[in-house]
């Protein structure tokens, strides 16, 4: 028990102190970040306050409350072995997530150090070194290590953009009401994790590339037919079920709608081709709507799950290859982070 720290047994508020330490501390580094022109991006700030948020509060719970003059290497293994600092359901911290966070705790440790002009407490610093695997998935050397949804965020998801097609017990109404635009966004998203698609596969798909024949169930999409660019080969690659199954009803809404064009997720009614600013802004927009955070990574984070939930199910690192597009060896990023997954949906 560190010294200084005793708190009444029936006392779990902690004294006010601490927590304005906390919000001190981050309120000064992120002013001097933005003054400087360091961080200007209202995301990226979202990000760091969500990521300082959930930091502070498991060390303001704790029991002596862990304050940052005294927290130590200990204290930040506990933390990660709480897998605490994610507003999802299982509370994970991925690899790349855990080490974007430390080096933040790190970098407001040494700013509030040098506003004090005293010796930084390097706990932070410490717990990377101690973490090798940790370092590793950020190295500038290395292939980084994919960014996966957790089991709670693909979940709540999948949730959130089957709500946009007609179900058993769903609501017909907000059905109706989404807008042609809505429904295209959500889809567009589903076959990213659904079908390991990247951004501009979505954007280069035709109508002729969602193949329905010879499925098991009548009109419902079971493959996609991606065509080629620069990057790699025209491809075949399988559709999730709950996918397809909002893709026959994107098909349906696109129909009704009376959109022209060969592209199956166009930017207008008369068929322009969707424009890279407006996906990214539009498959942004979605997960934030469906309450996944705006980390680094993007939506690029659902093909790596999808990629990810083939080969927990024993599909061969070959075809998840030629599936996603890209060279065999490319997957030995995946193979080094598959024995930590408990489980990807």
């Amino acid at each position: 028990m560190k010294a200084g720290l005793t708190l009444s047994l029936f006392d779990d508020t902690p004294p006010p102190q601490h927590a304005a330490m906390f919000k001190e501390a981050f309120d000064g580094w992120l002013a001097d970040q933005r003054s400087s022109g360091l961080l200007r991006r209202d995301g990226s700030v979202a990000v760091y306050e969500d990521m300082w948020e959930a930091f502070a509060a498991w060390c303001l719970g704790q029991s002596p409350v862990v304050d940052l003059p005294t927290l130590d290497l200990a204290d930040l293994q506990a933390f990660q072995a709480a897998r605490f600092g994610r507003k999802t359901s299982d509370l994970s911290l991925t690899p790349r997530y855990a080490l974007r966070l430390m080096r933040l705790i790190d970098r407001v440790l040494r700013h509030q150090a040098s506003r004090s002009d005293s010796p930084p407490n390097t706990a932070a610093a410490a717990w990377i070194r101690a973490n090798p695997e940790m370092r590793y998935a950020d190295a500038a050397h290395a292939d980084p290590l994919p960014d996966y949804l957790s089991v709670g965020e693909a979940r709540q998801l999948i949730a959130f953009l089957s709500a946009a097609r007609p179900r058993a017990g769903s609501s017909r109404d907000a059905v109706a009401a989404m807008t042609w635009q809505e429904v295209r966004n959500r889809t567009s998203v589903a076959l990213q994790l659904g079908a390991g698609l990247t951004p501009g596969d979505v954007r280069a798909l035709t109508l002729e590339s969602a193949i329905s024949q010879a499925g098991r169930v009548s009109d419902r999409p079971w493959k996609l037919l991606v065509p080629g660019n620069g990057n790699s080969p025209a491809r075949e690659t399988p559709i999730a079920p709950w996918a397809g199954e909002l893709l026959q009803h994107w098909l349906s809404v696109r129909m009704e709608a009376g959109i022209a064009g060969p592209f199956l997720f166009p930017s207008t009614r008369t068929g322009k081709q969707w424009q890279k600013p407006s996906q990214y802004e539009c498959a942004k927009r979605v997960l934030e709507e469906a309450g996944m955070d705006s980390r680094e990574g993007g939506s690029f984070r659902l093909r790596h799950t999808f990629a990810l939930r083939q080969l927990r199910r024993g599909t061969l690192p070959q075809q998840v290859a030629a599936w996603l597009g890209i060279e065999a060896a490319k997957m030995k990023r995946y193979e080094r982070v598959l024995p930590g997954v408990i489980d990807v949906v």
